[in-house]
């Protein structure tokens, strides 16, 4: 195998070409082989292959800095920076992140997972070595979905007057994680078309030195191009036309479904996992298409990554114009929806836990100071052992804290459609839902709330000594609680549904004064800032005990779930020794 000749960048620069479309032809085996077995980001990876050869053959990597957007296509690059072994040894195909990741590799400069951050990540380091008088070059690598970023635009324009040495490489294989949105991809069509001599450029309207590569996927075209401008004294765009998922031809023809895949996909001969049954996915889709046919100002808001909600190519194109994917762009999306409600449309703007942080300023300005009646659907809200990158547990602090919010966490499918209902009707509030994640709890027993009565929460068992407030997707955790208390402790607990997230039933817990002792809050996110210690800071004066459960102030990667509950005592037993020792001092 040529692979075993590369060990490092350096190696790779001693290969002729002919080795180096060899060497390609390996990593993609190996890419393909691993990702099949553990998950994960299949289609960029492959896409990129030919161009992080080249880009490491021509570069003199970590002197020159190449920096990732994204860094969901860094497995290429991994393999040839010295961590081929997490790719040629199935026991060690865990032992790396699959983003870049500093602490691995002095080829890693930052530790990144959201889209859109590599030029102004670039500009700032490019800036820096200027400063010091330092030479070598910095390049930032970046995918034409994530141009449609408010801080990739940001980013082109402060990098082309940079005056110095910036090179930027636009990887352009016409897709998003779904298809691009954006008129900024008609002028990318228009270059490709034109091989790049359009008089109508994007790139150089701000200033860029430009040059266009139709073969991304040749390593030596792609070496020819970056010769040219290693060590360019001017801020410089390579523009580079690629295949998403070049050279499997599953992922070639299904490239949305491939973006990111399930282990074992290639196996099943499945293009994408399928979820069978009623889901939240499915519940939420049907209220959807309901609503639309009942009020056609009604629309589905998305930022660039449908699939994360089930709504896939063939329910987009039956909500048609009722539809809008603004691409990877959640400040814009956020704006975009307080505006259609303003304007007396009926906005469901669906977005990922983990990509709140993304818009925060425009929730709080744009959205909440104006009171804008939208709903907002929150997913995969939790504690998980996901990658640091797309940790989902911080969205209860950050959206709760925000006037005129109205945050809900629903336990069951009743609850969760009674609070669509009121969120979609209502013209009082931004009213974002948590939406459940997992198995549906169903009560089978339709749920009349007036949310419009806000903060009022729900005792579902009146009890004594101990009450327990456990919120959305702990609800059950509460349930089992409430049981061990009561095999343990001999103590029949109250048991509590708060379901509103962003305020507290002060008449209730004023009234738990009369006959409790302690009040156990149960949270799946994180406690600083969170819903518990709203129930803290109300009994803060009082003689009640408060026990907040959730998870630490902590970025954690790829934290077994399990060993996260150990961590955090989230578990029935290890609340009810704490109960113990609590009581006991």
């Amino acid at each position: 195998m040529i692979l075993d000749k590369v060990n490092n960048p350096y190696d790779l620069k001693k290969l002729s070409i002919e080795e180096m479309n060899a060497l390609a032809d390996e990593m993609r085996e190996l890419i393909i082989k691993k990702v099949n077995t553990t998950g994960g980001h299949m289609a960029p990876n492959l896409g990129i292959l030919e161009a992080t050869i080249a880009l490491h053959y021509v570069f003199n990597s970590p002197v020159d800095k190449i920096i990732f957007d994204v860094s969901h296509q860094c497995y290429p690059h991994k393999i040839l920076t010295g961590r081929k072994e997490g790719f040629t040894n199935p026991d060690l195909y865990l032992k790396y992140t699959g983003y870049t990741a500093p602490e691995e590799s002095e080829h890693d400069l930052f530790k990144v997972g959201h889209t859109s951050t590599s030029v102004s990540l670039a500009t700032g380091v490019a800036k820096a070595r200027d400063l010091k008088g330092e030479k070598g070059n910095v390049i930032a690598l970046i995918g034409d979905g994530s141009l449609s970023g408010g801080e990739a635009l940001e980013g082109l324009d402060n990098a082309s007057v940079l005056g110095g040495n910036i090179i930027i490489v636009v990887n352009d294989n016409d897709m998003s994680i779904a298809e691009n949105h954006g008129g900024i991809y008609d002028n990318l069509r228009l270059l490709r078309e034109t091989n790049g001599l359009a008089e109508n450029n994007f790139f150089k309207a701000l200033g860029f030195k430009y040059s266009y590569v139709e073969n991304g996927n040749n390593i030596a075209d792609l070496i020819t191009a970056f010769k040219t401008v290693k060590d360019a004294a001017c801020p410089t765009i390579v523009h580079i036309h690629t295949e998403k998922g070049h050279g499997l031809t599953q992922a070639v023809e299904n490239k949305e479904a491939f973006h990111w895949i399930m282990p074992g996909t290639l196996d099943n001969k499945e293009i994408a996992p399928r979820i069978s049954g009623e889901c939240y996915e499915s519940i939420t889709k049907d209220f959807i298409l309901n609503k639309v046919k009942e009020n056609p100002a009604t629309c589905v808001v998305n930022a660039g990554t449908p699939g994360v909600f089930g709504f896939d190519k063939n329910y987009r194109e039956l909500l048609g114009k009722n539809y809008t994917d603004v691409g990877i762009a959640e400040e814009h999306a956020a704006a975009y929806s307080s505006g259609l409600a303003k304007n007396g449309a009926k906005p469901i703007f669906a977005v990922m836990s983990s990509f709140i942080q993304r818009t925060y300023d425009q929730m709080s300005q744009d959205l909440c100071l104006n009171n804008s009646p939208i709903t907002m659907l929150v997913y995969w809200g939790g504690i998980s052992g996901a990658d640091a990158t797309h940790l989902c547990s911080f969205d209860i602090p950050l959206i709760s804290n925000i006037p005129n919010m109205v945050y809900l966490a629903p336990t069951s499918k009743e609850e969760y459609l009674a609070m669509l209902e009121y969120a979609h009707s209502q013209n009082e509030h931004p009213v974002a839902i948590r939406v459940p994640m997992g198995t549906v709890n169903s009560t089978g027993i339709k749920d009349t709330t007036d949310y419009s009565q806000l903060n009022k929460f729900k005792v579902e068992y009146k009890g004594e000594k101990i009450a327990i407030i456990a919120l959305g997707g702990f609800f059950e955790l509460g349930k089992q609680v409430k049981e061990e208390i009561k095999s343990k402790l001999g103590i029949d607990a109250t048991l509590i549904n708060p379901r509103f997230i962003t305020g507290i039933d002060k008449e209730l817990l004023e009234n738990l004064k009369k006959d409790h002792e302690t009040v156990i809050t149960l949270e799946d996110g994180m406690l600083n800032g969170g819903f518990g210690e709203k129930i803290t800071r109300f009994y803060g004066n009082s003689d009640m005990k408060v026990l907040n459960y959730g998870s630490k102030k902590e970025f954690t990667d790829r934290t077994p779930i399990e060993e996260l509950y150990q961590r955090y005592h989230l578990t029935p037993e290890l609340i009810v020794n704490d109960l113990r020792v609590y009581a006991s001092k």
